[in-house]
């Protein structure tokens, strides 16, 4: 795929991976619909974008509302034309400091799942159909290394994310052979806000910086015979960065707490 003058959505676009992801992206000619639940913070970073020449708009919108989705994917259209990629990078925690699952609250639960996996899920509802016709699309969830393994006081993060992944694999299965693709990709451990509410005494100088995560992540969206549909891809096993001599796709080999 050609990264310029594609119509490119990502949701938790006002910070971190979101955030790089969108300046990646338009720095290599994408339109976005750039979507966060709060104006101010999403609203910098398109007049940052936007500054150095790029194509990017708001769309304020909390993907965990039902009512919002149709607004959200219109809204998205309207300003950029096709959907030809849908990154779903909003996500949440649920309350820190973690708990452990048996600690954790059923309705805290359920607002994790309505963020990391219900609301990529209606989102997707909407969007894939058009792409199918098309015969053309891009499909990336965004994982962590908690969907495969069973960290203590993870839970309900990790509950969401494999669910995620599990996603991933139904929806490239049942659209094989319409030439939309759906990728799960763990970004491993970056220096971020949700990665310092999650582990506050993690040494960042270890940490990956969102910039280098988003320009790997553009590269498997550009390359299907490396990234094909179904894969769950590891950000640093790709090819390129610091650990780059493992496979790719290798998902229990590498942190990706995001």
């Amino acid at each position: 795929m050609t990264i310029a003058g594609q119509g490119i959505l990502i949701t938790g676009a006002s910070r971190g991976l979101g955030r790089a992801l969108a300046e990646t992206l338009a720095a290599r000619g994408a339109k976005l619909a750039l979507v966060a639940r709060t104006a101010g913070p999403l609203d910098d970073v398109v007049a940052t974008i936007r500054a150095r020449g790029g194509d990017a708009h708001a769309v304020v919108g909390d993907i965990a509302d039902k009512a919002a989705i149709h607004r959200i994917a219109g809204q998205a259209a309207g300003l950029i034309g096709e959907i030809a990629v849908a990154i779903h990078n909003a996500s949440t925690l649920g309350p820190v400091p973690l708990r452990l699952l048996l600690d954790t609250e059923c309705e805290d639960l359920a607002g994790v799942l309505e963020t990391n996996l219900v609301g990529p899920f209606r989102l997707t509802k909407v969007l894939a159909g058009a792409m199918a016709i098309r015969g053309a699309g891009v499909i990336v969830h965004v994982s962590s290394d908690a969907a495969v393994e069973p960290y203590p006081r993870w839970g309900a993060y990790g509950i969401s994310k494999a669910a995620q992944d599990h996603l991933s694999r139904i929806l490239a299965a049942e659209l094989a052979g319409t030439g939309v693709r759906v990728l799960a990709v763990d970004p491993g451990e970056m220096d971020t806000v949700m990665h310092a509410a999650a582990v506050p005494d993690a040494d960042r100088a270890t940490l990956q910086q969102p910039t280098e995560v988003a320009s790997r992540i553009v590269a498997m969206i550009e390359d299907a015979a490396r990234a094909p549909s179904g894969a769950r891809l590891v950000v640093p096993s790709w090819p390129g960065t610091r650990s780059g001599a493992l496979s790719a796709i290798e998902p229990e080999s590498q942190s990706g707490i995001r």
